[in-house]
């Protein structure tokens, strides 16, 4: 069994791993901390826990609910640092030196330049040198890499879904570049701290777009679409232009994505069609357990709970632009799911152990 500890665990994140490691056969969580409940049961912080149950193993749960909450994390073989930016990097470093694997669900490891991190998050990084080590969890573009890696980075939601839903194009030198994503989130994005955009009345029926003079995760999609074309031959000489604008919806959890951009004209003098997109689309993602490629505009609905994202491109051949529909849950593909799944292949497990389960709906 690998020893698990979650580093700040009363976090929607930190909540959404407890839930899904439950059922893991290999990972057993022996530590768990939050300085805001200190010395209480896990079951008296997240009562549900109460329900854990033991899957094919006799001599404990994967989850125990009578485990202590603490402030510092005991020894342990992995750990998922759950914590805000800066904070995370602090505690990141000192389990590294003390020989435990970590994945970080924070931001302070997925930028790969310092410069352009402490630009975005107005902070000087602690340990920039781990900023070239550490392998970035998209595993869909990652997979070989994490097999041999002591700290993972956790991609950002709006990331994951932006970045599977255009990667197809780019590696395959479909679009120009230059590309506008509009990403609806829903409220659990914010995480559990209070905030007054956040309560029920302020939140319900409404919608409101926000970072529009730069959010944090737009530097990051740029630097993943970057890295993906170049790796496919088809650099970008001066850098890709990406308007990124988020918006909160009414809802708990749930991400959809429409990425806009303008399609290369072939050789022939003609554009891509639809069909022949979707089959590019298919044949990148084939074999992927987590990303297919739909039919339909998919719905986040269809991803509620489980660790898969659906894409659905489509030529608009009056404008001659592709657009592509990504959703997934928030809390898990682009969150604790996306963690656990980097975690499977670190230890060479299969990537799908524990994680395989289907959306819940309705």
């Amino acid at each position: 069994m690998i020893r698990v500890s979650i580093i700040g665990v009363t976090s929607y994140t930190g909540l959404e791993l407890l839930r899904m490691l439950a059922l893991h056969p290999e990972f057993v969580v022996t530590s768990v901390t939050a300085r805001s409940a200190v010395g209480k049961r896990l079951d008296e912080v997240f009562p549900q826990l109460a329900a854990v149950g033991y899957p094919g193993r006799q001599d404990r749960p994967a989850v125990d609910p009578a485990l202590i909450v603490t402030e510092e994390p005991e020894q342990s073989d992995l750990a998922f640092v759950c914590l805000p930016h800066a904070a995370a990097a602090e505690s990141v470093l000192k389990l590294l030196e003390r020989g435990v694997k970590v994945v970080d669900l924070s931001a302070d490891f997925r930028l790969r330049d310092v410069h352009v991190y402490e630009e975005w998050y107005k902070h000087t990084h602690p340990a920039p040198a781990l900023l070239e080590t550490a392998v970035y969890g998209l595993c869909e573009r990652y997979r070989e890499r994490l097999h041999d890696t002591s700290l993972v980075a956790n991609p950002g939601c709006h990331v994951t879904a932006a970045v599977l839903g255009l990667i197809p194009a780019f590696a395959n030198n479909l679009i120009e570049p230059d590309v506008i994503v509009d990403s609806k989130t829903g409220i659990s994005g914010a995480g559990r701290s209070l905030a007054l955009q956040n309560h029920f009345a302020e939140a319900n029926e409404g919608a409101d777009a926000y970072g529009l003079s730069g959010h944090r995760h737009m530097p990051e999609i740029k630097q993943e679409l970057e890295a993906a074309a170049s790796d496919a031959g088809y650099p970008i000489p001066n850098g890709l232009r990406i308007t990124f604008v988020p918006h909160r919806i009414p809802m708990t959890r749930g991400i959809l994505s429409t990425s806009y951009t303008n399609l290369r004209i072939n050789a022939d003098g003609r554009a891509p069609t639809t069909d022949e997109v979707r089959a590019i689309y298919k044949q990148y993602y084939a074999g992927e357990p987590f990303v297919h490629v739909a039919n339909q505009p998919p719905q986040t609905k269809w991803t509620y709970a489980s660790n898969h994202c659906f894409v659905y491109p489509i030529v608009d051949t009056r404008t001659n632009r592709l657009i592509v529909v990504s959703c997934l849950d928030n809390l898990v593909k682009g969150a604790a799911g996306q963690a656990i799944q980097c975690a499977n292949l670190v230890y060479g497990f299969p990537e799908t152990m524990g994680i395989a389960g289907v959306g819940v709906n309705p």
